[in-house]
């Protein structure tokens, strides 16, 4: 009886596994029947995820041809790969999202770092500062920060955005590093010291290797931040020049025609980095995401 009641339940547990599966790819899987469907044809009542006549003209489009400069109109297809709009707002993308994950990480690491292992006045005053910053969204801070930018000259400029996406980022961050420092005995820290290693060796050498799955997780919090962002990138970066990816997929949505082709294939590609950087990095995710929940 216990046999069958555990077999039905692997089924019940199977069974939704599946339909939350195909609830959460079915979506995705549309968008690449849309980028794939020839432009006469944008809009059909066909299910098919493959659709007739299938084309590659949206990528095409995005990867060669859109916002090319007439001068490069009959070039060849490498001068016109780095030429295009895409590629711009891809640099400046990847760019921004770059430095957000090196301070973000940086920043965290030797913050959650500190505010684990010492006692110092404000200590606690700063950690509940941090919870307080997490429970009003970003876009309150988009006036004020704004103002601030342009006092000091940052708006339009890779660095300002950077440093808008690492600070809002930030206050979780920390608080993530601090968990998965909170499980690191300090006797090791201690052992180090004792054979003649300076606290930042120690913490270098010894701590900071053990916390690498957190980390990991810090940084796709802090990349993610960056990479999928258009509310703030919309604020800052005005310059065609930098917009960011979120931006450059807007500038297809217009008023009265959405470019429904182009604008899917983009996602795609947009999409396949991120894809790319969570699959490489999946050994670390489960125990990142629970290193930090248990203290020892």
């Amino acid at each position: 009886m216990a046999m069958k009641d555990k077999l039905s339940k692997r089924i019940i547990i199977h069974t939704i596994l599946i339909i939350a599966s195909i609830l959460a790819i079915y979506p995705i899987l549309r968008v690449v029947t849309i980028s794939l469907r020839p432009g006469d044809r944008a809009f059909t009542a066909s299910l098919a995820i493959i659709p007739k006549d299938a084309s590659f003209d949206s990528f095409k489009n995005i990867l060669f041809l859109r916002g090319l400069d007439p001068k490069y109109a009959s070039a060849d297809l490498i001068t016109k790969f780095f030429h295009a709009s895409f590629w711009i707002w891809l640099k400046n993308s990847t760019i921004v999202s770059f430095f957000t994950v090196i301070f973000g990480v940086s920043f965290a690491s030797t913050a959650g770092y500190a505010f684990s292992r010492f006692n110092f006045p404000g200590k606690k005053s700063g950690l509940t500062f941090f919870l307080i910053t997490q429970m009003f969204p970003a876009t309150m801070l988009l006036l004020p920060m704004y103002l601030v930018m342009s006092k000091l000259h940052l708006t339009n400029t890779y660095f300002g955005l950077i440093l808008m996406y690492t600070t809002t980022a930030l206050p979780l961050c920390v608080w993530q590093m601090k968990g998965y420092y909170d499980t690191i005995p300090y006797t090791l820290e201690e052992a180090a010291m004792i054979d003649g290693a300076s606290q930042f060796k120690a913490f270098y050498k010894i701590i900071l290797p053990l916390v690498k799955p957190g980390v990991v997780v810090t940084a796709l919090f802090s990349f993610m931040a960056s990479w999928t962002d258009f509310v703030v990138a919309n604020v800052f970066m005005q310059k065609e020049s930098l917009k960011t990816l979120p931006l450059g997929l807007q500038t297809m949505a217009g008023q009265f025609q959405t470019e429904w082709g182009n604008f899917a294939a983009a996602s795609i590609l947009v999409m396949v980095p991120a894809m790319a950087l969570f699959m490489y990095l999946s050994k670390y995710l489960i125990s990142g995401l629970t290193l930090g929940g248990v203290k020892e």
